[in-house]
């Protein structure tokens, strides 16, 4: 999980959109699977999401 988060981080810094786009699907999916398996409560994978999510739409406006 974390290593897709660090992909996508990577991406936003890179000022890449697209790849930010498919590197944020991926990572949203596995937080959500640790989520389902109780690695992480699901306020947590919640807030992480959210958290990605500003990222992204900050490098898209």
């Amino acid at each position: 999980m974390r290593t897709h988060i660090k992909k996508f981080i990577k991406a936003v810094n890179a000022n890449d959109s697209e790849a930010a786009k498919s590197a944020y699907q991926v990572a949203a999916s596995h937080i959500d699977k640790a989520a389902k398996k109780n690695i992480h409560t699901k306020n947590r994978a919640a807030r992480l999401k959210s958290r990605l999510n500003n990222r992204l739409r900050g490098i898209s406006a």
